[in-house]
């Protein structure tokens, strides 16, 4: 699972910012539209999302209002710097969580979507990351055999690994 890491969301960003699951959705729906438009219209996030236009009108606003989005009716809708940052970090959360799901768990694609979707708003970043190293690890090792020492803070083989390519043998076995 390779993927950059976006910088972490400011907390005091995120405290001051309650969002909802829907408000969070339509923050990634415009910043994934912008990434190929560069900037969205209505239209366009109420075919990515799969809603009436009506309901994006009124989401607009909020997310407007709250200095999250730059929105008029029938203009151009772009991100805020601070619409920005917390739609890259739902963005990542998705994306993370998705890779996870796939490579990990062996889910199928539209699957791993729709679930990394419901889970994007409930899921601490720091478990995210967790979750991300964790598939880093699975995809390193060439034994396949993993366990979490909580004392080292990472992942190491559980078995003597004899493979010089293993980044993940236990310190100890480097010394034998």
């Amino acid at each position: 699972m390779r993927m950059s890491r976006h910088s972490k969301m400011d907390f005091s960003m995120a405290e001051k910012q309650k969002l909802t699951a829907s408000q969070e959705d339509y923050l990634e729906a415009i910043y994934e539209i912008s990434r190929v438009k560069m900037a969205a219209r209505a239209k366009d996030i109420a075919d990515y999302l799969k809603v009436r236009a009506s309901s994006v009108t009124g989401a607009l606003r909020t997310l407007g209002s709250r200095g999250l989005i730059n929105y008029a009716p029938y203009d151009l809708i772009t991100l805020t710097d601070e619409g920005r940052v917390l739609a890259e970090d739902v963005a990542h959360r998705h994306s993370a969580l998705k890779s996870f799901l796939m490579e990990v768990l062996g889910i199928e694609h539209d699957d791993a979507d729709a679930t990394a979707c419901k889970m994007e708003h409930s899921v601490p970043g720091n478990i995210v990351d967790r979750l991300i190293k964790y598939a880093e690890y699975v995809e390193k090792c060439p034994k396949g055999k993993i366990t979490w020492d909580s004392g080292f803070g990472a992942y190491f083989c559980k078995v003597k690994c004899s493979e010089p390519e293993c980044v993940n043998r236990r310190p100890e076995e480097e010394k034998e």
